[in-house]
């Protein structure tokens, strides 16, 4: 029987995250540092208004596009936080930022369009642009230059083929932000040669550093910007899947038909849980999420100093809660330190790889877990990396 996989499926890898994950899973005693999930609870104010929304039996389809009293507060929620003019018209809910982000690609690809790819970067970016026909064109982005975006080097991977650039910063697994001037650095760039932005900021929340900039917001990047983020990492609520994206009126409709057809509308309950977290934000400061963006801070810290003493050059994250540790001078790579690490210690760790070839020589270390967990973790690290020499 002839095959009937789509050769562009079966052409992806698993997931470099997921692998680690599961097999922790099953390790008695294990320490994940593997998956990027806030261990705090959703906060009780959001968990209650869905409950409320249940026994009030709020439990139908909403419009696709999700309820307008939530699109509304994402719209000043937007312009409040990060002066992001934003049109409830044009803002969709979706499941979580990850359909937001599969949305974009599939709106905007056609066959052989190229679409840069910053890395280290977020696993799905580059598959989910494969999925959608177009081609990921890889940008590296090092430690050198704390792992931002340069003109110079954006401008290089650009040919009459590209389309798009994916940016995302905070940024997932370095922990970079790129800040107000080095973001209008690339502009020109972008403008010249008359590029689409795609700006994940699922982390811009968390960002510890001044406070987080949207390039949307920046001259007239707005008009040629989508805006992808959501309430996973703020707010503690992976779970719930639910996100957004903000776009310019033609590429908001084509992704308006696509979430249509494939999805419908994201869970009600969610949504009514997203209004609350917002509403309630907007009446005392959004005090939630600034404790948990100091205690992040906090653990960012300790972990930076931990890998540091043990000689394993680390960058300082200014954003999301992951670090990135340098573990070359063990002379193993990503990939094998990883694995012996699981093994030999019981700590959960991602090859740098997962993250693309620019992260060859690296790990990721989640930081959103219990001290207790870091401090653990670390001791097993340092039994491991002093076993090497």
């Amino acid at each position: 029987m002839r095959s009937f996989v789509n050769k562009r499926a079966a052409s992806l890898k698993p997931s470099g995250i997921r692998k680690f994950f599961d097999i922790v899973q099953n390790m008695e005693g294990a320490i994940s540092l593997g998956v990027g999930e806030p261990d705090f609870v959703t906060p009780w104010y959001i968990r209650d208004a869905a409950v409320r929304s249940i026994k009030r039996g709020l439990t139908q389809y909403t419009g696709n596009r999700g309820l307008p009293e939530l699109r509304e507060n994402i719209c000043r929620y937007m312009k409040e936080r990060f002066n992001v003019v934003c049109d409830p018209a044009h803002t969709l809910v979706t499941v979580g930022a990850s359909e937001a982000i599969d949305l974009t690609l599939r709106a905007i690809c056609d066959i052989g369009d190229e679409i840069l790819v910053p890395e280290p970067c977020y696993v799905s970016y580059a598959p989910t642009v494969i999925l959608a026909g177009g081609t990921p064109v890889t940008v590296k982005c090092t430690a050198d230059n704390d792992f931002i975006l340069i003109p110079e080097k954006l401008e290089e991977a650009i040919t009459e083929k590209t389309k798009a650039l994916i940016l995302a910063y905070p940024n997932n697994p370095t922990g970079a932000i790129m800040t107000k001037e080095q973001l209008e650095a690339i502009i020109p760039v972008i403008e010249k040669h008359d590029l689409l932005v795609i700006s994940d900021e699922i982390y811009a929340e968390l960002t510890y550093v001044g406070k987080h900039t949207s390039i949307a917001s920046l001259g007239n990047m707005c008009g040629r910007t989508v805006i992808i983020s959501g309430f996973s990492k703020a707010f503690a609520m992976t779970g719930w899947r639910i996100g957004f994206v903000c776009a310019p009126a033609k590429i908001d409709e084509a992704m308006f038909k696509i979430h249509q057809y494939g999805i419908m509308c994201a869970p009600r309950v969610s949504q009514h849980a997203a209004v609350a977290a917002l509403s309630e934000g907007f009446a005392d400061g959004f005090s939630v999420v600034e404790e948990m963006r100091e205690e992040y801070a906090r653990r960012g810290r300790f972990m930076v100093n931990a890998f540091n003493s043990l000689g394993l050059k680390c960058f300082q994250p200014r954003g999301a809660f992951y670090v990135f540790p340098s573990i070359e001078i063990t002379g193993l790579d990503g990939e094998e330190f990883a694995n012996r690490l699981l093994h030999e210690q019981k700590v959960a760790v991602v090859p740098g790889t997962a993250f693309g070839e620019a992260g060859k020589n690296h790990v990721r270390c989640s930081y959103a877990t219990s001290q207790e967990n870091l401090s653990e973790a670390i001791a097993r690290i340092t039994a491991f990396v002093k076993s090497l020499k």
